[in-house]
């Protein structure tokens, strides 16, 4: 954390005394303190002192704000007393940073490294680990927990993580307690709910809220070419008021905007010349980039949201020959690069395009995303932050946790893709984006830009940029794994009990709150009805019934009579035929008719031409007819007729008319509600009822009407309420009752609950989305035969998940690749179709897209031939994703060598897949 500048003050003597009474009070706090280089603000002292306390803490403060100044003292507490103190983060980018912090500050002896692929001093005193690290350990019992005092979750909001935010509060449930949890969290709007959970299941727990950002963040939007405050003073109500100038200026673009593209080709919308500059084009990445180096707004991030558009960004601003840095910076650039990267393997700085990034770096600009090298994107980070890059162009990745503050954040869109869908961007997300705007200690003030583009209203932006309503909203669901650990720790009953406390139940339980008051209210409102349409004479409420009862036989009844009057005349029509004389009972064209065309399709409903007596041509349908047509007569028509002719209509119109044939009177038929028995039965007992005689029947029937719409209604929140209350132990047990049937779970012989089986242990140990799928495989022994590099790229499959819609062609190697790739993606339906059937979310389908690559890096080839795209088998893959997947295959490869034993011939294949792929810059990666 950068330092603060502190001017001395004068203190008052009663501010001093208070101060000593502090220091006395806080005596570890007090030697934190004595090695800072800057003082505690208010929501920093308040977290410490309720850690010294023994307290724990949720400190929820916006980025930039100081909130790991907490985490870190947590861990000289630790020190201190001579105990542990596990730090975890979201990301293992992140966790490698808050590793390199605290061994420049405690020693490399101090503190240790887990990352799932990383191992640095594992049993020191302070260790740094994704939060999955310290999940596993907890289901493990690991003997690495003895000891362990105080647990820091960094970035803790991130629990909210669809697909991974279920891990922070397992480990939430799991700790001991006597563990002192400190959650580190951006600013969330319903920071006290969650504190009140944390309070539940850790006990005295200190929320500390602090919304100031000790920056100040001015908000700007460029459009145009011409940059805009987005606020200028306050309206009436107190409230931010959008600049007007940005509003008319906006309102004038769009009004002319003629899309660039169309402008480029000179022609406008209707093919003509189009005037000179006409049309709107955005300002191009150099024009921002210049426009802020003039303003001495950089250094930048400017978010993306694409990959491909990071480095083309960067691309362009080199064609272009800017350069940010001086000869002297680009001269310290090149040495940190070399340092960095010297472990590269020469063959493959090629294939990686080190010459062109080193190139950028020394002008001062970068690209940041998950698909860059992790040793290119650590040394992007260090860059920055000593001042040596200017610019970087980054994905939404870089705004979580990574310390890469800058003086201006831009925006160029305000859509992301999400993994499934492009989408706006929320105020949370806008939030924690152009929250890494303004350096402490650095800035005295912070800049977001946001490029207007044709459709982006103002009104918007202002907006996100207002709004600070963010809830946490947890994404704890049981899993396959996670439901075996539960009943192997705790047994079935307690599980259950375990996942009741769970932030997704209290939130479900709360959200139950409202609907029950309101089930209450109804209840006595229906108590005042009942009493409302209460008879002398008789039970009102089973006439009401009685009446529901007749009225809904009746509407069923001529429901089913339109249906059966429409198919009987839809049947007539198709058995007309050309010259029949026929009735058009109603409408405009009432009378008789003559048909020209039959007009039968053979897939749809006739719609038979005719000529009326009144001259006019026309398709009719069985709409015309409420009752079946009946033919009266019959015309001879010539060969050919033309109904578009008015002569042609007149003399068929005269022919229709001499024929001397009178409509006949349309007799009404008995419908079938005068034929129903059950509604006759219905209408004698509602007649004979005693409350049909009483003289305020009509009354008393509006009170029950009130009272039934009342009661369905109540009915509905009753229903709602039962699903929500108890829904992940029941989600548990159907969980449960699939693993059973597999053989995961059995029945105690003697008593209620389940026990783990031989092949549930080894599901224990196997975690991912993917677990029972890999369990499974290993049960069935699918890849029994498999070689290291033909097992590499089979698991491939369960981790691996391609980042674009629709089939991607894959070249397997035939043989047992493919043999075991289909068996797996059968086993696959297998448990799809068991997991429909206990009403569970679907494990994701196997995706055989890197399984080529992977299996080629296995068998030794080099990464310029892995990653040629003419032979990845229609997989495109960047250094930087190719080594992200080789590190999560090696993962899951880990985990069955750990549950099969190197004694397995699975086992021993996994554990030589692994040392086959850690080479080269996957294994860079892992140290």
């Amino acid at each position: 954390m950068p330092p603060r500048s502190n001017a001395p003050s004068s203190r008052s003597p009663a501010s001093s005394y208070a101060d000593s009474r502090r220091r006395a009070s806080h005596p570890r706090l007090t030697d934190f303190l004595s090695v800072l280089s800057f003082d505690l603000d208010p929501f920093q002292r308040t977290a410490c002192e309720a850690l010294e306390e023994g307290h724990g803490a949720l400190v929820c403060a916006p980025t930039g704000a100081g909130k790991t100044v907490v985490g870190e003292f947590a861990v000289h507490l630790a020190l201190a007393q001579g105990l542990k103190c596990f730090y975890t983060t979201p990301i293992k980018a992140l966790s490698n940073q808050k590793y390199a912090d605290l061994v420049a500050r405690y020693g490399a002896s101090s503190v240790g490294l887990l990352t799932g692929d990383t191992s640095v001093n594992g049993n020191a005193p302070v260790v740094v680990m994704t939060t999955e690290v310290l999940r596993n350990m907890l289901y493990a019992h690991s003997h690495t927990l003895e000891g362990l005092a105080y647990v820091v979750m960094d970035e803790i909001h991130y629990l909210a993580d669809r697909f991974r935010g279920a891990v922070w509060e397992e480990v939430i449930l799991h700790l001991p307690d006597e563990v002192q949890l400190i959650g580190l969290s951006a600013t969330v709007s319903n920071a006290e709910e969650f504190g009140e959970w944390l309070v539940e299941v850790r006990g005295d727990t200190k929320v500390v809220v602090d919304e100031h950002r000790p920056v100040p963040l001015w908000q700007h939007m460029m459009a145009g070419g011409r940059m805009f405050d987005l606020f200028i003073g306050q309206t009436a109500e107190g409230e931010a008021r959008i600049n007007p100038q940005l509003l008319r200026h906006t309102e004038d673009l769009a009004r002319f905007h003629v899309p660039w593209s169309r402008s480029r080709n000179n022609k406008d919308r209707g093919g003509r010349a189009a005037p000179r500059n006409s049309g709107f084009k955005p300002p191009s990445r150099l024009e921002i980039i210049e426009r802020l180096e003039a303003q001495d707004l950089l250094p930048a991030i400017d978010f993306v949201f694409s990959r491909a558009g990071c480095d083309a960004a960067v691309a362009q601003c080199v064609r272009s020959g800017l350069r940010l840095n001086t000869m002297e910076e680009a001269e310290v650039v090149r040495a940190v690069i070399d340092e960095k990267t010297k472990d590269l393997p020469e063959p493959d700085l090629r294939v990686l395009g080190y010459w062109e990034w080193r190139d950028a770096l020394e002008r001062g600009i970068a690209s940041h995303h998950a698909g860059l090298l992790p040793a290119f994107k650590e040394t992007v980070e260090e860059l920055f932050v000593r001042g040596l890059v200017k610019v970087v162009f980054a994905t939404e990745t870089l705004a979580l946790g990574i310390n890469m503050p800058a003086r201006t954040v831009v925006l160029e869109k305000l859509v992301k893709y999400n993994g499934e869908a492009h989408v706006d961007l929320n105020p949370g997300e806008y939030t924690q984006l152009t929250g890494r705007a303004g350096r402490r200690g650095i800035d005295v003030e912070g800049h977001a830009v946001v490029v207007w583009q044709p459709g982006v209203d103002p009104k918007q932006v202002a907006g996100l940029a207002s709004t600070r309503t963010f809830p946490l909203r947890s994404s704890f669901r049981p899993g396959y794994n996670m439901a075996v650990n539960l009943v192997h720790a705790l047994g079935a009953s307690k599980a259950r009990d375990l996942l009741e406390q769970s932030f997704a139940q209290f939130q479900a339980d709360r959200s139950v709150v409202g609907l029950a008051r309101r089930i209450e209210r109804n209840r006595e409102a229906l108590d005042g009805y009942a009493e409302a349409m209460s008879c002398h004479l008789g039970d009102f409420t089973e006439y009401a019934a009685l009446r529901r009862r007749v009225t809904d036989r009746e509407k069923a009844l001529s429901k089913q009579n339109s249906s059966s009057k429409r198919a009987e005349a839809a049947a007539s029509l198709e058995r007309l035929r050309k010259g029949d004389v026929i009735a058009v009972p109603s409408g405009r064209r009432s009378g008789l008719a003559v048909v020209i065309d039959p007009g039968v399709e053979p897939m749809g409903e006739a719609r038979p031409l005719v000529v009326t007596e009144d001259r006019w041509a026309g398709r009719l349908s069985s709409a015309d007819f409420p009752v079946p047509v009946e033919v009266l007569g019959h015309v001879k028509l010539p060969k050919q007729v033309d109904v578009r002719s008015p002569k042609s209509r007149r003399d068929l119109a005269s022919t229709v008319r001499n024929t001397g044939i009178v409509i006949p009177t349309v007799r009404r038929k008995k419908s079938t509600a005068d034929e129903d028995a059950e509604l006759a039965t219905l209408r004698r007992a509602l007649r004979a009822h005693p409350c049909n005689a009483c003289d305020k029947r009509e009354d008393h029937a509006r009170w029950a009407e009130r009272y039934h719409r009342l009661l369905a209604e109540t009915e509905q929140l009753e229903r709602k309420v039962a699903a929500t209350t108890h829904s992940l132990a029941r989600e548990f047990d159907r969980i449960r009752a699939l693993l059973r049937e597999r053989g995961y779970l059995e029945a105690h012989e003697n008593g209620p609950g389940e026990e783990v089986t031989e092949h549930g242990k080894r599901i224990t140990r196997i975690y991912g989305e993917s677990d029972l799928l890999t369990a499974e495989c290993l049960r069935h022994e699918l890849w029994r035969d498999l070689g290291p590099a033909e097992l590499a790229a089979v698991v491939s499959s369960l981790v691996y998940e391609a980042r674009r819609d629709g089939p991607i062609e894959t070249r397997l190697p035939a043989g047992p690749i493919s043999d075991a790739m289909a068996a797996t993606a059968r086993l696959w339906v297998e448990i799809e179709d068991d997991e429909r059937r206990h009403r569970l979310d679907r494990t994701r389908q196997p995706d055989p897209g890197f399984a080529w690559p992977v299996y080629r890096w296995a068998r030794g080839e080099s990464l310029e031939k892995v990653l040629d795209s003419g032979d990845t088998g229609g997989t495109e893959l960047g250094a930087g994703d190719f080594v992200r997947w080789c590190r999560q295959v090696v993962d899951l490869l880990d985990q069955i060598r750990n549950v099969m034993g190197n004694s397995d011939p699975v086992g021993a294949s996994a554990a030589k897949a692994v040392e086959a792929l850690r080479r080269g810059v996957v294994a860079m990666a892992t140290v």
